[in-house]
């Protein structure tokens, strides 16, 4: 069961092909999806520039993805907001630990560096996995985050 209803998609360039599969396959798993970019067409979409349309719209009901060719400049640009905690996960294991002990509410992915099958599992665990709380909200709670 999904712990969300809703995600929030951006990419770079670099992203596109992996955000418009991704997108597809979380329609087929019946989750809401607001794409917010960039082009297809757009050749040069700097990924600092695509991080507003999902951060801005992420909730307690909603979890954002973000894609750039390593993930790093997405994740990076999405943690300097303090309500997310945006996690590059390359494996489930990543993903669910992300999650349950990180509360993670952005999953960022290297579009260079993933496997569609296995960035599909990775995005599969992040979103039906729920957050443990207990010790982990104290952490979660020392960052600022909201």
């Amino acid at each position: 069961m999904l712990v969300v209803d809703r995600v929030f998609v951006a990419s770079d360039h670099a992203g596109v092909q992996l955000r418009l599969l991704l997108g597809a396959y979380l329609g087929d798993l019946g989750c809401e999806v607001a794409d917010c970019g960039c082009d297809v067409g757009d050749d040069a979409a700097d990924y600092p520039d695509c991080v507003p349309g999902v951060v801005d719209c992420v909730s307690d009901t909603s979890f954002g993805v973000l894609i750039c060719g390593t993930g790093i400049g997405m994740s990076i640009a999405a943690n300097r907001n303090k309500w997310i905690r945006a996690a590059l996960c390359h494996d489930p294991t990543f993903a669910r630990l992300a999650r349950e002990h990180n509360d993670a509410n952005v999953l960022c992915f290297g579009a260079r560096y993933v496997e569609p099958d296995v960035a599909k599992s990775v995005l599969y665990t992040f979103l039906t996995t729920r957050f443990l709380g207990g010790r982990h909200a104290a952490r979660v709670k020392k960052l600022g985050s909201g």
